[in-house]
């Protein structure tokens, strides 16, 4: 959109977000921005990362959440509210309950990450498990609101909401003025749309262009086929560790606002999210769970370059940190396989005295470090005299794996990599 293009009548305008953030004072924290320059070194030009990770409940749901609760009529209050989620935008409702003095009931699915569940009750809601995602969630939190006369607080599909979460793009045309493209996770949509918003109508406002780039993981990628098609398209089925954007449906209001403002829809991949989790963890020191990194797995891709992203300063939305650790226990084994530093091979081998000396010997002299052996004579697919070796090693990179698998296979072994 040309900055000097007057923008198209939406649901929530830059007046809405203004409102919104004169309500939020007090309440959100006005999060901090970091430069990266391991990441503005990689992608050759300025990357800043806006830290909603470290907002209150970790995350920048309670920014929506508050707004929409700040503005229930004393009737609707003393209703109270219910919400479903799997984890931020309860913490956000939570919060925004307890400061407004409202009675929370929050549905969350069964198996939910056990920090979120016990964070959400220890902000003060009531907290019913039901479902097994978030959408079956959502549907009993509905069927509640209409049972009971208590108020429904969307995640993503309300102005307010919305409005509330537009209150970033605000704080970050201010901490960054020079900033040519803002670049965040989307999954219901109100983080995107607010932002787009706030960011697009300053833009206006001082004659300048600014790009806003939407990150999805490929397996929850509704946006660009709703886009396409210019009707929401729900997924028949999401599966991704970005649990905070794993949505099947876009929200409608958002997405009348993101059609017309943000400029691309970009997808990446279960191994790049896990590569932008090390990433963040080595060089930025910033604990971030996956859907608040999907921002920079798209820059590690060099996606965005293909979305014609402009080559000037770039901001990122970390937009929370609420990781449960044993989902980064696993993603941090991932993150290090798909970056060539760690590696699982299996072999089939006769079941000989010496062939595990000789392995550990191969392994040792190609300077990669064995973490773990796993030696099994008995199986489906293991033939009497065989065995099954499995042997977890810390290796330097995809070269440095390649060369490990060459000196095994010279030595007549036939490892095949376990991803």
């Amino acid at each position: 959109m040309n900055s000097t293009t007057a923008l198209p009548q939406l649901p929530v305008n830059l007046e809405d977000i203004r409102q919104a953030q004169q309500l939020l004072a007090g309440i959100a924290e006005r999060t901090p921005v970091e430069s990266s320059r391991a990441l503005s070194r990689i992608i050759g030009s300025d990357v800043f990362f806006k830290c909603e990770n470290l907002q209150r409940a970790g995350s920048f749901k309670v920014r929506g959440a508050y707004v929409r609760m700040a503005r229930l009529s004393p009737e609707e209050r003393a209703r109270g509210v219910v919400a479903a989620s799997a984890g931020n935008h309860a913490q956000g409702v939570a919060v925004a309950a307890k400061a407004l003095g409202i009675q929370a009931r929050i549905y969350m699915p069964l198996g939910v990450a056990l920090p979120k569940l016990a964070a959400t009750r220890g902000h003060g809601a009531e907290v019913v498990l039901h479902g097994v995602n978030v959408d079956e969630a959502l549907a009993e939190a509905q069927h509640y609101a209409d049972q009971s006369g208590a108020v429904f607080v969307h995640p993503f599909d309300n102005v307010d909401v919305v409005a509330g979460q537009g209150t970033i793009g605000l704080e970050i045309l201010d901490q960054i003025p020079d900033v040519d493209t803002v670049v965040m996770g989307v999954g219901g949509g109100g983080l995107l749309a607010g932002v787009a918003v706030a960011i697009k109508s300053m833009a206006r406002e001082l004659g300048r262009e600014i790009r806003i780039i939407g990150v999805q993981a490929e397996n929850a990628a509704a946006y660009p086929p709703s886009l396409a098609a210019d009707a929401l398209v729900p997924l028949a089925r999401v599966s991704t560790m970005a649990d905070g954007i794993a949505v099947g449906r876009p929200g409608q209001i958002p997405f009348s606002i993101i059609r017309e403002l943000v400029d691309d829809v970009v997808t990446v991949s279960e191994d790049s999210l896990a590569r932008a989790l090390i990433f963040l963890l080595e060089r930025s020191k910033m604990v971030v769970e996956p859907a608040g990194a999907v921002g920079v797995a798209a820059l590690l891709d060099g996606t965005l370059n293909t979305a014609g992203a402009k080559p000037g300063s770039t901001a990122v939305i970390l937009s929370g940190g609420n990781i449960d650790p044993m989902l980064m226990l696993k993603v941090i084994q991932r993150g290090l396989s798909a970056a060539g530093r760690f590696m699982t091979v299996r072999m089939l081998l006769d079941d000989r005295p010496g062939s595990l000396a000789t392995i550990s010997r191969i392994i040792a002299e190609s300077d990669a470090n064995v973490t773990g052996v796993d030696h099994t004579r008995v199986g489906g697919s293991i033939s009497m005299g065989d065995v099954s070796i499995t042997v977890n090693m810390e290796t330097k990179g995809h070269e440095h794996c390649e060369q490990v698998l060459l000196n095994l296979r010279a030595e007549g072994f036939q490892p095949i990599v376990v991803h």
